[in-house]
C-alpha cells in the first residue's frame, strides 16, 4: 500500500512539472493575422511570428497543418538574418519539440512561418514546457505592412540555381526585401502576399477571380469566406508598402490602363478603410511593370499620402543574385531593399540608420 501511494505521488509530481498552456493564452504573443479561438491559434499567411517565453529547459508545441509548412526558429536571441533551426510541420496531432536540454532558466523562443498560405494552414493547440510559461514581450514600436506576390513571400530565396524548380523548403520570407527593411528600421513586418497574384491579372491569367485585391481582406489567405478586421485586430502600421505588378505583366500580356487603375484604386481604398489617410502608402512598380502604370494609378486614385517609386530591370543581376525559378535570392532582395529604404524613411519621418541593410 505504501509503495502504491509513493508511486501515485511521484506520478502527480511529474504531471505538475509539465505545464501545458493553450495557444490562445495571453501569455503568448503573435504578430500577423492570427485567429485565436477555442483555445487555439490558426493562421496561414507568410511571416506570422509566434513569441513564447518560459522558465524551464524545454518547450514543445502541439499543432496540425493542412499541408506542410516550415518555421524559422530562434532561441534566446532577437530574430535576425540567420535562424537557429528550421522546423517542419505537416499532418495532424503533432507534438513537436522546439528546444530541449537548455539551462533551467528564462528563455525566449520565436517561431516565424517562412512559407506562404498555399502550403498549408497551421493550427496550434498548446505549448508544453517542463517549467512554466511567462508573459512574452509585445510588438515593436514600429510596424510596416507589405502587400505583395512571390517576391514578398520569399519564393525560391534559398534555391541555388535559377533553373531549379520551386521547393517549399527553400521558400523563406525572412530573406526578402520586406524582412531586410524590417530589420533595418527595427520594425515589425506583416506580410499579406501570395505567389503568382497581381492587381488586375494573376500569372498567365490563372484563377482570375482571386487577385491580391480580393485576397487582401481575408483572415486566411486560402479561405475566401474568412474576413480580417483591422479594428478587431487592433492593428495600425506606420506605413504600407505595395509591391505588385510582375504577374499583371507576365507572359507578354498586360491589363488595360483603365482596368489597372480601377483595381489599384480598390486596393488603396481597402488600405485606407483599414488605417485612415494618416498612414503613408508606398506603391512600388516592379521590374516588369511599366512605371507609368503605377504612377498613373496613384494619381487617378485621388488618395492623399500615397507615394510611388519604381524598381528598374537592372536592380540585380540574373545570375548570382537569383535563387530558384528566376526569383531573387537574399543578395537580390538586399538590392531591392536598398531602393526602397530612402522612400520609407522619408514618408515615415524615420531616420536612415547608419548600418548595412541585412
Amino acid at each position: 500500500m505504501k509503495k502504491t501511494l509513493i508511486a501515485v505521488l511521484l506520478f502527480i509530481q511529474t504531471l505538475l512539472l509539465v505545464a501545458q498552456t493553450p495557444a490562445s493564452s495571453d501569455l503568448i504573443s503573435y504578430s500577423g493575422r492570427v485567429l485565436l479561438q477555442d483555445g487555439k491559434a490558426g493562421f496561414d499567411w507568410s511571416g506570422v511570428v509566434v513569441h513564447v517565453k518560459f522558465k524551464g529547459s524545454s518547450l514543445s508545441m502541439k499543432c496540425s497543418d493542412t499541408g506542410c509548412d516550415y518555421f524559422n526558429v530562434w532561441v534566446d536571441k532577437t530574430p535576425g538574418l540567420v535562424q537557429d533551426s528550421v522546423l517542419e510541420v505537416r499532418g495532424t496531432d503533432n507534438e513537436l519539440s522546439i528546444c530541449s536540454g537548455l539551462k533551467k532558466a528564462e528563455h525566449d523562443v520565436f517561431l516565424q512561418k517562412r512559407t506562404e498560405g498555399e502550403q498549408g494552414r497551421i493550427t496550434i493547440e498548446s505549448f508544453t514546457t517542463d517549467g512554466i510559461l511567462l508573459k512574452a514581450g509585445g510588438a515593436k514600436a514600429r510596424s510596416i505592412e507589405f502587400i505583395g506576390d512571390s517576391y514578398t513571400c520569399g519564393y525560391g530565396t534559398e534555391g541555388e540555381d535559377r533553373n531549379e524548380p520551386f521547393r517549399a523548403s527553400e521558400e523563406n520570407c525572412n530573406l526578402t526585401y520586406a524582412a531586410i527593411l524590417g530589420r533595418f528600421f527595427d520594425a515589425d513586418v506583416r506580410l499579406v502576399c501570395h505567389s503568382g497574384r497581381g492587381v488586375s491579372r494573376n500569372y498567365d491569367d490563372a484563377d482570375p477571380e482571386n487577385t491580391m485585391v480580393v485576397r487582401y481582406s481575408r483572415m486566411f489567405d486560402e479561405d475566401p469566406d474568412s474576413r480580417w478586421s483591422a479594428r478587431k485586430d487592433g492593428y495600425r502600421p506606420d506605413a504600407v508598402v505595395i509591391y505588385l505588378g510582375t504577374n499583371d505583366f507576365s507572359v507578354g500580356k498586360q491589363p488595360s490602363l483603365d482596368k489597372w487603375c480601377s483595381d489599384y484604386s480598390k486596393l488603396l481604398g481597402l488600405v485606407r478603410d483599414n488605417y485612415g489617410e494618416n498612414v503613408p502608402v508606398l506603391c512600388v512598380s516592379s521590374k516588369l511593370t511599366d512605371g507609368y502604370y503605377v504612377r498613373e494609378a496613384v494619381h487617378r486614385s485621388g488618395y492623399k499620402n500615397v507615394h510611388w517609386t519604381s524598381i528598374q530591370q537592372d536592380v540585380h543581376n540574373d545570375t548570382t543574385e537569383l535563387g530558384s525559378s528566376w526569383h531573387p535570392n537574399y543578395e537580390g532582395h538586399r538590392k531591392v531593399a536598398c531602393c526602397m529604404a530612402p522612400y520609407i524613411s522619408t514618408i515615415t519621418g524615420w531616420d536612415m540608420p547608419v548600418k548595412p541593410l541585412e
